[in-house]
């Protein structure tokens, strides 16, 4: 299920964060992030920057592995995309 970027930043303001690091789970035991995974990450990003909160980060978790979205180069913070 995707989650709703309001949701996100409602929790980022109730919890008075200035950053966000995501992480989300693939259960098919492969830690490979999906064109989706990218695209929400993207709207996430821009939707938290709104009210000035940055997303660092997206975790996702397989098994015992792992993926950063931003150290795997699909996201940059601060960087504004063509997939929104």
């Amino acid at each position: 299920a995707v989650i709703s970027p309001r949701r996100v930043v409602e929790i980022a303001l109730a919890e008075k964060a200035s950053t966000v690091v995501l992480a989300h789970n693939h259960p098919s035991g492969v830690a490979v992030p999906s064109h989706e995974d990218v695209v929400v990450t993207q709207r996430l990003a821009v939707a938290l920057a709104a009210v000035d909160v940055v997303l660092v980060d997206h975790l996702i978790v397989a098994d015992d592995d792992y993926v950063s979205l931003v150290q795997s180069g699909y996201y940059r913070p601060g960087e504004r995309t063509a997939y929104l």
